[in-house]
């Protein structure tokens, strides 16, 4: 069974960095399309950025430039390095994780806090 686990999460001022992890277990993330997504209070979750098996990579239009997701196979570790950060990037991160056509596993989430 494939297991996903997200770390790295924390309070930070605004203007700081975090690194993100992801760490999946079960299987081989090679082949995978893997994502992070954020969902704040009151709000829907929404996909932050995506990387693909083939190294395509897709980001939000509100985290370009400051966000940048990466992956180490070897490690079957998904990462996203999150700097300039901003008040409105408070949320909880998940790691998504899916071998097309198969359905997705999902973490359970790391809490981002940018405050002053």
């Amino acid at each position: 069974q494939v297991q996903v686990v997200e770390s790295g999460g924390g309070l930070v001022q605004p203007g700081g960095s975090l690194r993100l992890s992801c760490a999946v277990s079960g299987t081989i993330i090679i082949g995978y399309v893997m994502a992070w997504y954020r969902q704040a209070p009151g709000k829907q979750r929404e996909l932050v950025a995506s990387s693909t098996s083939d190294g395509n990579t897709n980001y939000a239009d509100s985290v370009k430039g400051r966000f940048t997701i990466f992956r180490d196979n070897a490690k079957n570790t998904l990462f996203l390095q999150m700097n300039s950060l901003k008040f409105e990037d408070t949320a909880v991160y998940y790691c998504y994780a899916q071998n097309p056509p198969w359905a997705a596993s999902w973490g359970r989430g790391t809490q981002v806090t940018v405050a002053s």
